[in-house]
C-alpha cells in the first residue's frame, strides 16, 4: 500500500457492498480517511434524517479494514469536507463518477489535491449496489417535470391555459426531499399502497392519491400533476384550463422514445431548497407570461415526441425563464447564476426541479461527467 493519503466522504448510511467495493479501490492509491456527513447537514441537504447516527456511521466505516481511520466531517452544505481537506493535507481525493461535482474538483484544484474518479464496478460476483436501491421504498417511482410547471395550478392557468409535461421515473435512486421530485406526494402514495406500484387504471389511482393528499380543509393544493407524474407511465402532456384536474392528457409509452428520454436527460445535483421556502412570496401573473409558459409545455412534448434534443432543451429553458418572471422567487440570484454560467451556455437549455433548488435538469446527446442517470418507467 502506497504512504499516500487518500481523502473520501459521503453519508453511508445503510453500508453495503457497494461501499465496501469503494473503500477497497480507494485504499489501493493509499491510507483511507473517511469522512462521514453530520447529522444535521444530511437532514439539510436530503430533507430527511439518515438512517444511522453519525456515530453509529462513523463507527461502521471505520471498522472496515481498508479504512485507515473514519471522522465525522466538520462542515456544512454540500462540501462539508472541505475544512477537514484543508487540515488533513490529502494528496488524493477519491470520489465515484455518480458523485463528482464541480465544486468538488474545484476546492481539490485549491488544495493541490489530485482528484480521483472512480466507476462504480461491482466486486466480482455481486451485484451493483448503492444506497438508494438498497432502500425497500424504492420500488415506486418517481416523477420529474420537464417544462410547464405551475400550469396545474388553477390561479395560473385560469388566467392562459396551457400544458405540463412530466415523465414517471423508474426508482434507480433516492431523491432528495424539497428538490421539486414529488417526494411529498409519492409519501402519500407509499401510505396508500405500500411500496408496490398498484394494479388498475392510472388516471383513476392519480385521482385517489390527488384525493389522499388534498383532504377537505387544506390550506394549500398540491397540483395534479405530481399525482399524475408518478402514477401514469411514460411522458404525459398535461392540458390545464384554470381547474385542479386537467382537461385533457396526452401520452406515449413508446419505448424507443422513452429510452431515448432517458438516454439524453442528465440530473446535476443542488441544494435542495431551504425548509420552510416560500416561493410564492412575489407573484407576476401577466397572462403573455403564463402564455409562453403554457406553449413550453406543448413545445417539450413535441420535442420528445421528434427526438430533437435542442427543442427540448429550448422548450425547458423558456419554462425556467418564465418562472424567472412569473414567480422571482422560484429562481434565487445563485441559481440564476449556476444556470448561466455552466449550463445554458453549454447546452441547448435546462431547467431546474424545484422552486429554489433541487437538480438542474438538462439534455445532451452526449456524456456528462458527474450527472446522474435515469430511466424513464413505459
Amino acid at each position: 500500500m502506497s504512504d499516500k493519503i487518500v481523502m473520501i466522504s459521503g453519508c453511508y448510511d445503510l453500508l453495503h457492498a457497494g461501499h465496501i467495493t469503494f473503500f477497497k479501490t480507494a485504499a489501493q492509491y493509499g491510507k483511507v480517511h473517511a469522512y462521514v456527513g453530520q447529522d444535521q447537514n444530511i437532514k439539510l441537504l436530503k430533507g430527511k434524517a439518515p438512517y444511522f447516527s453519525q456515530e453509529e456511521r462513523k463507527y461502521m466505516v471505520g471498522a472496515v479494514r481498508y479504512v485507515e481511520k473514519a471522522n465525522v466531517a466538520s462542515g456544512s452544505g454540500m462540501l462539508d469536507f472541505e475544512p477537514d481537506m484543508k487540515e488533513l493535507k490529502p494528496d488524493i481525493f477519491v470520489v465515484n463518477s455518480d458523485g463528482f461535482t464541480e465544486g468538488k474538483k474545484r476546492i481539490c484544484e485549491e488544495n493541490g489535491v489530485e482528484l480521483l474518479v472512480l466507476e462504480r464496478i461491482p466486486e466480482e460476483g455481486l451485484p451493483a449496489r448503492s444506497s438508494s436501491s438498497s432502500k425497500k421504498e424504492l420500488k415506486f417511482p418517481y416523477r420529474v417535470c420537464l417544462a410547464g410547471g405551475w400550469m396545474d395550478q388553477p390561479w395560473v392557468s385560469e388566467k392562459c391555459a396551457g400544458s405540463v409535461v412530466v415523465a414517471q421515473m423508474y426508482p434507480t435512486m433516492d431523491f432528495n426531499d424539497r428538490s421539486g421530485m414529488a417526494t411529498s406526494s409519492r409519501k402519500v402514495a407509499l401510505e396508500l399502497w405500500g411500496d408496490e406500484y398498484p394494479d388498475g387504471d392510472p388516471v383513476r389511482n392519480a385521482q385517489l392519491l390527488f384525493g389522499a393528499e388534498n383532504p377537505p380543509g387544506s390550506e394549500y393544493i398540491s397540483g395534479t400533476q405530481d399525482h399524475i407524474g408518478l402514477l401514469v407511465p411514460g411522458v404525459t402532456r398535461i392540458d390545464y384550463d384554470g381547474k385542479y384536474w386537467p382537461n385533457n392528457l396526452e401520452n406515449t409509452v413508446d419505448p424507443e422514445t422513452c429510452e431515448w428520454l432517458s438516454s439524453v436527460l442528465n440530473f446535476a445535483p443542488l441544494q435542495p431548497r431551504p425548509e420552510g421556502y416560500n416561493p410564492l412570496l412575489k407573484e407576476n401573473l401577466d397572462p403573455k407570461i403564463i402564455k409562453r409558459l403554457g406553449e413550453s409545455g406543448k413545445a417539450c412534448y413535441d420535442a420528445i415526441l421528434k427526438k430533437d434534443v435542442k427543442q427540448l432543451g429550448e422548450s425547458m429553458k423558456e419554462s425556467f425563464m418564465c418562472w424567472s418572471e412569473m414567480l422571482p422567487y422560484t429562481v434565487p440570484d445563485w441559481v440564476m447564476e449556476e444556470m448561466q454560467s455552466n449550463y445554458f451556455s453549454k447546452y441547448s437549455g435546462a431547467i431546474t426541479s424545484g422552486s429554489g433548488g433541487g437538480y438542474i435538469v438538462f439534455p445532451s446527446e452526449e456524456q456528462v461527467e458527474g450527472t446522474i442517470k435515469v430511466k424513464i418507467r413505459f
